[in-house]
């Protein structure tokens, strides 16, 4: 190990003890390579084994730590050649516990009769006794505190929990004793006395090590202020060179041939943002431009235009959409609008298969315009685009900046537009997208009907059912959208992941921990409570073949009902769905929501919402009752930004970029 007065963030983590070449290699595949990059590295979640409680309070299914004397040695019991189990009784004052440990043979020589462990896990109830499946364990030591707090890392195959949290630990302490004075903190001490932010150092520390839960806000909102205030230097750095760099000059005069095939007139505000794009098409610079407008305002046809002229132009052009279902439904109604004029799509995503993706790799090569629509499957390194003239990137905010600079970088000189269907008031994005021009679809299409919108608790399930019974007897078809994939008390998440009711109830200062409704499991019930009725299921698990299958079983009307996760809450177009049910409705944010809202009304059919939560905590309450009461999306956003959420947010972020 170097001096440690030469170590900084920019140190390579190979200086690290226990950090070998094996070890750096699996921590590089991370995108970790610095001491920096693993102080950035942050917990997905925490578990609170500081919260102690007694063997006789243990509730059935709820995840607890206890402190406990083992009065057993550990019994190991073969029950075949692939499974080992073995148990051991514990207990305090109050009661016993037993332990209980699969395929963990090894435990005889870490849990010794006599000694004193704090446990953590999920309880479970049997008859009168109590016990933990294969729970975290640590012995207690009246020389060394254990920590209240424990976080839990995102990682990668060949390097636990234990290690990434040591090596972590080391880091920091690395960093921070090499500057006296801690980490140079680089926002200014007034800004920072303003908004009553934590220093760097400190928010460093307990990002990673609190002890409570006040201690992780306080360190979250510091570093998320961080990345505003990084993020408008940046703006105001680049947002005008990249407005200047030069593009491919387009003719924009075959605009008319597309408009006059549309079988309806556009809105004024559709006809406005064309103009807009149209002219930087035409301007000699390349273009830079977010599209953003309210969910069914019609953002998509506005991307078609510039796409359109992109082919016109004889240049290749790319939509990246965040989901399979979402590129798939892309290239169905892009490839109906474009095979009239003679142009091909392409669809390339994950699941493609391999011989067809080597023909569409091979076709991108080719100099003749086509257009391919794709996911993530676009940015890999394989995927090489020749004569690249347009990139459209749909719910960009769904991408990290990463990938959408990877998928750019594969032409240097293409257009770029990006589309999102969050409202951000225009002042705020200025600030957060200063290097993007900005064109806002403030206007729906004629006769896009007004979804009815309720908010009920658990009171009204038998009313509910009966809706769901008129709505299908109707004609019309439903969804059910539940937080959780199965019954195992977490939330599947935006990116894949997924986050534990323990952790997010803490966050969420929930008085009481309601039942999560799960798809795999609801959909089941739903089967039996109405057998009658067709029942379906998607969610983001499944393989994209399934989630295909699925999906064209509810287009076509062959479901009556979909019971679904957030997988289905961006663009998925069925005009005959028009009823929406949303479970659990308190942990889904405000846009999230609106934008699951979005998914009926879409047809002629009289399109209604139901929000369904036993919340009691007042904020949420009133943020699902500002769904209730409105419809605009940008409406939503400006009260839940001035009644809940930050009231001063835009005018701190102005705050910060007039004193850069």
């Amino acid at each position: 190990m170097r001096g440690i007065l030469n170590m900084n963030f920019d140190t390579d983590i190979k200086c690290l003890y226990g950090v070998g070449p094996k070890k750096a290699e699996l921590f590089n595949k991370m995108g970790i390579f610095t001491l920096g990059d693993l102080c950035y590295h942050f917990p997905r979640a925490y578990e609170n084994r500081g919260n102690v409680i007694k063997v006789e309070d243990a509730q059935d299914g709820q995840i607890s730590s206890f402190i406990i004397k083992m009065v057993t040695d550990p019994y190991i019991v073969v029950r075949n050649k692939k499974m080992t189990l073995a148990k051991m009784v514990g207990h305090d004052d109050t009661g016993k516990l037993t332990l209980v440990f699969y395929n963990n043979p090894y435990i005889k020589d870490s849990i010794h009769i006599n000694g004193t462990y704090r446990v953590y896990g999920k309880v479970k109830r049997v008859r009168d006794n109590s016990e933990m499946v294969n729970p975290v364990y640590e012995l207690v030591n009246p020389i060394k505190e254990l920590m209240p707090f424990v976080p839990v890392y995102p990682l990668t195959q060949g390097i636990n929990q234990k290690f990434m949290m040591s090596t972590i630990k080391l880091a920091l302490d690395t960093v921070l004793s090499a500057n006296i004075s801690g980490v140079v903190d680089y926002i200014p001490y007034e800004v920072k006395k303003e908004n009553n932010l934590a220093d760097i150092s400190y928010a460093l520390q307990k990002i990673h090590f609190p002890n409570d839960y006040d201690e992780v806000k306080r360190a979250r909102k510091r570093l998320a202020f961080d990345e505003v205030y990084l993020f408008s230097i940046r703006s105001m750095l680049t947002g005008n060179k990249e407005k200047n760099v030069p593009g491919a000059i387009y003719d924009i005069s075959s605009s008319t041939k597309f408009l006059q095939s549309l079988p309806y007139k556009p809105t004024n505000a559709q006809t406005r943002t064309m103009r807009e794009i149209a002219t930087d098409l035409k301007s000699g610079r390349r273009m830079s431009r977010l599209v953003t407008g309210d969910v069914g305002s019609g953002k998509t046809l506005c991307a078609a235009f510039a796409l359109f002229l992109a082919l016109e132009n004889g240049q290749k052009s790319v939509l990246m959409a965040p989901t399979e279902i979402l590129a798939r439904q892309h290239f169905i109604s892009l490839s109906k609008m474009f095979e009239g004029f003679g142009y091909e799509c392409l669809l390339l995503v994950g699941a493609t298969p391999a011989a067809q993706k080597r023909k569409i790799l091979q076709r991108l090569l080719q100099d003749e315009p086509v257009l391919v629509i794709g996911t993530h499957a676009l940015i890999e390194d394989s995927v090489s685009v020749n004569n690249l003239g347009l990139i459209v990137i749909d719910e960009q905010h769904r991408f990290g900046a990463n990938q959408r600079d990877k998928l750019r970088n594969k032409s240097k000189s293409c257009h770029l537009i990006s589309m999102s269907a969050t409202p951000i008031p225009r002042t705020l994005a200025l600030v957060l997208y200063g290097d993007l021009d900005i064109s806002t679809i403030d206007e729906m299409p004629p006769g896009r009907q007004v979804v009815d919108t309720y908010y009920v608790n658990e009171d009204y399930r038998e009313r509910i059912d009966n809706f769901i019974l008129k709505n299908v007897k109707e004609g019309g078809q439903v969804y059910i959208v539940c937080p959780s994939v199965e019954e195992e008390e977490t939330i599947e998440c935006e990116g894949g992941y997924s986050i534990s009711l323990d952790m997010l109830e803490q966050f969420l200062d929930y008085k009481e921990k309601p039942k999560l409704k799960a798809a795999v499991n609801y959909s089941e019930e739903l089967s039996r409570r109405f057998p009658e009725l067709k029942v379906g299921f998607i969610h983001g698990k499944l393989k994209s073949k399934d989630k295909e299958k699925i999906m064209e079983q509810f287009v076509k009307g062959d479901l009556d009902i979909l019971v679904s996760t957030t997988v289905i809450e961006v663009g998925v177009n069925v005009p005959n769905a028009s009823l929406m049910i949303i479970e659990n409705a308190e942990f889904f944010g405000l846009s999230g929501l609106h934008q699951l809202r979005g998914r009926v009304g879409r047809g002629d059919r009289k399109s209604y919402c139901i929000l369904v939560s036993d919340t009691k905590n007042p904020n949420t309450m009133e943020r699902l009752n500002i769904l209730k009461n409105n419809h605009d999306g940008y409406m939503i956003w400006n009260i839940a930004v001035q009644e809940i959420l930050l009231p001063s947010l835009e005018r701190k972020v102005g705050k910060v970029v007039m004193q850069i």
